[in-house]
């Protein structure tokens, strides 16, 4: 029975009309970090890179590199760039409009440049992703996308002697645009 079911899904996948397809875009980054206590709210501009399979009218599984242009002190005066990678799972609908409305969620992980962290110079952290947004067909190979994009994010501790982590919410407008082969 499981052989007929992966016999099945790999027949689907190899018969569907999937595609890949890359994106690029832009978004801005506004983030509620809790630190030792404090609330701090920071903004930047985020630039991502994507690659992607699947169909813009059902499913489709993204990996992403963001690259955060953090010019904002968070944990220090010299904090630098942020950089992360993502995989997120994705499902379109089709309800016969122009537009195709979307949801997403995965995970990802990266790191933030900043002297705080003594030891290795950056932080590491790790994400839970979920997203809404449109995805606006101009034909068949190329597509705008509007986003709107929620991430739960947990930094490693600043010391191997803290109790505590920081951690925050990020909220993130992203547009774009994908062109799909």
């Amino acid at each position: 029975m499981k052989k007929i079911t992966l016999l099945l899904l790999i027949s689907s996948l190899l018969l569907a009309q999937s595609k890949i397809y890359l994106g690029t875009g832009y978004g801005y980054n506004q983030e509620d970090i809790s630190y030792n206590g404090s609330q701090l709210s920071v903004n930047n501009n985020a630039a991502r890179v994507k690659i992607g399979y699947g169909d813009r009218e059902a499913y489709a599984v993204e990996l992403s590199f963001d690259y955060v242009d953090n010019n904002k002190e968070i944990f220090g005066p010299d904090d630098g760039q942020k950089y992360g990678f993502n995989v997120e799972l994705l499902k379109a609908f089709d309800f016969g409009i122009y537009v195709n409305p979307f949801f997403k969620a995965g995970f990802g992980a990266g790191y933030l440049n900043t002297p705080e962290d003594v030891t290795n110079g950056s932080l590491t952290y790790g994400t839970f992703n979920l997203g809404t947004g449109l995805f606006i067909p101009i034909n068949e190979h190329f597509d705008i996308e509007v986003a709107y994009e929620f991430k739960n994010v947990s930094y490693q501790k600043l010391g191997t002697n803290l109790t505590y982590s920081p951690s925050s919410t990020l909220h993130i407008g992203y547009v774009g645009v994908n062109f799909r082969f």
